[in-house]
């Protein structure tokens, strides 16, 4: 393999849209001139979104009288989007307002018409990409001073994952539900992208790593299947809660980026210059 080896960790669709986006951008800067890194996929989670109709009944029944609709992530939307296949306005008399946690998700709502009809939804995102996670959305969502008693709150995220939203929200009065709408699948352990990773020179690589729960995984995997370990090798993470994971799991070295892909292929050209 090539001198330097980024390991894009993400499902196999996002991985593909971040490789060709850093592959420009490695070509672009020049950083790679003398021996471009390679990059491997290792989707170490697939998302797999539900697809019960009796869900999406429930989830249409749900919003239909919802105060405040919350997306954990892009692949919620998604799924919640494929699930329901009407625009969102047509779920409830009144306009149900969005929360999201990041930009991918703003994006990802875009894509979908929302927040762009003619009498917009309203998104709630918090306003500092640093803050760019539960806690910045309930702080956002704070400073709109709304009366939480009562009101009806639907979290749409993944099975398993954090409660701490939902805990605060139900401790301040509202009545929250929370649905899962799609799961993660572990990648297989006789997938040949686990032969690559055995070759390579851990200690010229650099991790992406964008969930806690594909760290935790990873390091089973490392744990059970391999002779090497992690503490050679170097992990880029978008939260501290990541990070957290991945210096858990032995990643000698950890660097925490800002959240979204820009910062993240920001972040990984400037490794590739140490």
């Amino acid at each position: 393999m090539s001198t330097k080896t980024i390991v894009v960790t993400r499902p196999s669709g996002q991985a593909r849209q971040l490789i060709e986006v850093l592959t420009r951008a490695i070509e672009a800067s020049g950083v790679g001139k003398r021996s471009l890194p390679e990059i491997l996929s290792l989707p170490l989670l697939t998302i797999v979104p539900k697809s019960d109709e009796h869900l999406a009944d429930h989830i249409a029944t749900t919003l239909s009288n919802a105060d405040l609709a919350i997306f954990v992530s892009p692949n919620a939307i998604e799924s919640v989007m494929r699930l329901l296949e009407r625009d969102w306005q047509d779920f409830s008399k009144k306009i149900i307002p969005i929360g999201v946690m990041g930009g991918s998700s703003h994006l990802a709502l875009k894509n979908h018409g929302i927040g762009l009809e003619e009498n917009p939804t309203p998104i709630i995102i918090p306003k500092d990409n640093e803050n760019w996670d539960s806690e910045g959305l309930w702080q956002e969502l704070g400073s709109l001073q709304w009366n939480w008693q009562n009101k009806k709150v639907v979290i749409f995220k993944g099975e398993g994952g954090r409660d701490w939203l939902a805990d605060v929200l139900t401790k301040a009065g509202s009545a929250v539900e929370a649905i899962s709408t799609y799961s993660r699948v572990p990648l297989d352990l006789d997938n040949p992208a686990w032969h690559l990773v055995r070759e390579m020179d851990l200690s010229k690589s650099l991790w992406l790593l964008t969930s806690s729960e594909a760290v935790r995984y990873l390091g089973e995997v490392m744990n059970d299947q391999f002779i090497q370990n992690l503490n050679s090798a170097s992990a880029l993470c978008p939260h501290h809660n990541i990070a957290d994971a991945a210096e858990l799991i032995g990643f000698g070295e950890v660097f925490t980026s800002e959240p979204g892909d820009e910062a993240l292929i920001k972040s990984t050209l400037a490794w590739l210059t140490i």
